[in-house]
């Protein structure tokens, strides 16, 4: 009689694959790949009404505040923590922990590797080379959160997340700047960007880094709180039905303890303010919320399924981004006298085809079943 392999049934329930989180990470990317293009698109024909308040959204808040630009970076680290539940446990499941922290190791590796890449490389002079950016951030995020999901229990990671939170805010609030005190949070006058003078290489911001040094910390926080609602949805003692519940409790929670810590540490993207991370996962728990109940929940899924080829391909079409101009290839297609035939629809149209052919690409990819793996 064969006996059960109680590492393939310990592995079963860690197997599952959400649609609604590759969807919303899709959803995430789209604006990145392509919605952006369609509002600029849509403001050569008009730029009253909602196309003004929409395009005002996909332009990030120059220092305090919060549009909806603002929240695409935090919200793909955040679907980082959940996707990490589901990819970890698998691994630790089936292979063991050492495994899954080489895999972990590799993993952060390559995509840092990816990120130095996408910002040019070792083509670019030695001086410009960027350490830390958009790839790296989500690698150091990626690494620190995956090694401490490995090894500690929610509740420890529940005070880490809420350590790290708390002990920015008093480092950024107490900690005086030379030349500017303790407690001010103005661009270059605060503790985030002095000590990314101290950051070698090339700076996004002249002299400091919306990625910088410090501000990382809050980043890792930022996909801890992914962590948790990834622990919730792999949770299978909560019935489905009320996990978006529970999401949309944990989204404006944090909302409303965000929007209260602005009063004293305010929301600032370029800094990760601790009450930066709260609204953002508050939102980012609210749309994962909506996405699990209408894909997996309710399963009403092919609406969604552009955001899936764009999910499943995410790091793909963001390195292509660079590499391929689908603008441009648009251009060729509809562009001189033949675009001018249009008028003021012609950016329009240049966007959507932009859009169209790139979702092409992806969807022969997904056909296809060619996914780069990080």
């Amino acid at each position: 009689m064969t006996k059960p392999n109680p590492l393939a049934a310990a592995a079963a329930p860690v197997a599952q694959r959400l649609l609604s989180l590759d969807a919303l990470r899709g959803f995430d990317m789209f604006w990145i790949v392509g919605a952006e293009g369609l509002v600029a698109g849509l403001r050569k024909i008009t730029d009253g009404g909602p196309i003004r308040i929409l395009a005002d959204q996909l332009e990030h808040q120059p220092w305090a505040g919060f549009h909806f630009e603002d929240l695409i970076f935090p919200l793909f680290v955040f679907i980082v923590g959940v996707s990490l539940v589901f990819s970890v446990s698998k691994t630790i499941a089936q292979s063991g922990r050492r495994t899954a922290v080489i895999r972990i190791l590799r993993r952060s590796a390559l995509l840092y590797l990816l990120g130095l890449f996408y910002y040019g490389g070792f083509s670019t002079p030695f001086e410009r080379i960027r350490l830390l950016g958009v790839l790296q951030r989500l690698a150091l995020c990626y690494l620190f959160a995956s090694l401490m999901f490995c090894y500690l229990k929610p509740k420890a990671l529940a005070g880490v997340c809420a350590g790290i939170l708390i002990g920015y805010w008093a480092l950024m609030s107490f900690v005086p700047v030379p030349g500017h005190g303790a407690g001010n949070f103005a661009e270059g006058m605060n503790l985030a960007n002095y000590l990314d003078k101290y950051l070698p290489l090339r700076r996004w911001d002249g002299d400091h880094d919306p990625e910088g040094l410090l501000s990382t910390l809050p980043a890792i926080a930022n996909c801890l709180l992914g962590v948790f609602a990834g622990l919730l949805l792999q949770n299978h003692s909560v019935p489905d039905r009320k996990k978006a519940g529970y999401l949309i409790g944990a989204g404006l929670a944090c909302l409303a303890v965000g929007w209260l810590w602005h009063l004293n540490f305010p929301v600032i993207k370029k800094l990760w303010t601790s009450s930066f991370v709260l609204v953002a996962s508050g939102y980012s728990c609210l749309l994962l919320a909506l996405f699990y109940q209408v894909i997996d929940v309710w399963k009403w899924q092919k609406w969604a399924m552009p955001f899936i080829w764009i999910g499943v391909n995410s790091i793909t079409i963001y390195l292509a981004s660079p590499l391929i101009d689908f603008e441009q290839i648009a251009q060729r297609l509809i562009g001189g006298e033949l675009n001018g035939y249009f008028g003021n629809y012609g950016p329009l149209l240049i966007a959507v085809v932009a859009l169209a052919i790139g979702l092409w690409f992806l969807r022969f990819l997904y056909q296809r079943k060619i996914f780069l793996r990080v």
